[in-house]
């Protein structure tokens, strides 16, 4: 018990220091320099649209994916990725092949500064054949920090001890573990990117932070993204349609107060509350000061593993419920070919239509939606799909096995008429 008091005092005492040191927000507007990386063109050309399905003109395919490609220690996907021969990232990049999108944003993709891991996977596996797959080329790519693994100084799981993945800012053994990174072959405008990782939880109107858990000093510093918050502006044909990336933290792996379950209905509520109806996210703030939500009329996209599915797991289903419902967006219900993707493993009757995008395995909640395409309704549908071929089909091997040789997720895609 006494080596738990004193650890907790040194944890209100870090804390304390970060906050007036500024290494972490203490103030409700933070004004902070994030450090994103330029676009870093490709040396192949762009590639024109892809055609739609079942139209005619131009389409745009817009995908989620939520690749798996993390690893244990800070830098080894890029090493991993600095050369050809990852077998992992080989059929990861095989799907992408598959499936052609021309804006991609990849889940659980490690982060490092210099952008290296992101290029290495560009360069050496998109861009290169895959199974005798057409390479895909990405001139423009977006990768930023993540809250993942970054110290916050402070018990957050309540064990006595500070330090480690459970009390970073975001889970994570190192900064930038289980990070992002988007693709596209349409130039990005940098300049009008805006980002949300420094946003504190504290200051949402009416959130589910747990108070009784965290103290007043630790509320000064908990961020609400356990990852980040992207709007990243994609020009498409003279036109702009915002990209809207996140990846909200699981609904468990924490206790009785619910923490993690909280916090993924909240991140999920940003989002909605960002898209702008009815001025529900006037109070959002952005990295660099700016107050306020999306511009109406702007056409958007949200994408990414929102870790929440309203008919089956262990989230609360009212922030993904509210937000599939919102009257801005659409959403295309995408469906694997034949309902391959079945309950093989988890509760009978859950997703057995086909839109499940995910298989945790035996043990686990089983087949669940939890990654969105979610288009403005200003965007027309064109079509929609998962990638999930059954066992005997065409690309079965990407997907099968346990744990299964790319992802226990499924790359989710939407193609528009932009």
């Amino acid at each position: 018990m006494v080596r738990k008091l004193i650890r907790t005092a040194a944890a209100a005492a870090t804390v304390a220091a970060l906050a007036l040191a500024g290494a972490v927000p203490a103030l409700a507007h933070p004004v902070i320099e994030a450090r994103h990386s330029t676009v870093q063109p490709n040396r192949a050309a762009p590639m024109p649209y892809a055609q739609g399905v079942d139209s005619v003109g131009p389409s745009l395919r817009v995908a989620t994916f939520n690749a798996s490609l993390n690893r244990p220690q800070a830098g080894q996907l890029a090493t991993d990725l600095a050369s050809p021969l990852d077998a992992q990232a080989r059929s990861v990049a095989e799907i992408v092949q598959r499936n052609a999108p021309d804006v991609l944003l990849l889940n659980e993709f490690d982060y490092d500064a210099d952008g290296a891991a992101a290029q290495g996977f560009r360069d050496n596996y998109l861009a290169r054949s895959q199974g005798g797959q057409s390479p895909v080329d990405y001139p423009y790519m977006y990768v930023a920090p993540s809250n993942t693994g970054i110290p916050s100084g402070a018990d957050l799981d309540g064990d006595g001890i500070v330090g480690g993945p459970a009390d970073a800012l975001g889970y994570g053994d190192f900064e930038g573990q289980y990070g992002m990174v988007l693709y596209s072959k349409h130039p990005i405008d940098t300049a009008n990117v805006r980002t949300f990782q420094n946003f504190l939880w504290k200051d949402m109107p009416d959130s589910q932070l747990p108070t009784e858990h965290y103290d007043k000093l630790v509320r000064g510093v908990l961020r609400l993204p356990s990852k980040s918050l992207w709007d990243v502006p994609v020009t498409v044909g003279g036109k702009t349609i915002h990209v809207i990336a996140a990846h909200p933290t699981p609904p468990v792996f924490d206790g009785p107060e619910k923490r993690n379950k909280a916090r993924n209905h909240d991140e999920i509520r940003m989002i909605n509350d960002y898209l702008g109806a009815d001025g529900a996210g006037d109070y959002i703030y952005d990295d660099e000061g700016k107050t306020g939500a999306l511009e109406a009329g702007n056409d958007f996209v949200v994408l990414g593993d929102l870790n929440s599915d309203a008919d089956a797991g262990d989230s609360s289903p009212e922030a993904i419920t509210a937000l599939r419902e919102n009257p801005l967006l659409q959403d295309p219900l995408p469906a694997a070919q034949q309902g391959a993707n079945h309950p093989r493993r988890g509760v009978a009757g859950i997703n057995n239509n086909g839109l499940g995008t995910a298989d945790f395995g035996r043990g686990s909640a089983g087949v669940l939606r939890v990654d969105y395409v979610l288009p403005s309704v200003t965007l027309p549908v064109r079509n929609a799909g998962v990638y999930w071929p059954e066992a005997g089909q065409d690309g079965a091997e990407l997907v099968s096995g346990w744990p299964p040789t790319s992802s226990d997720h499924r790359l989710v895609w939407v193609d528009l008429k932009p």
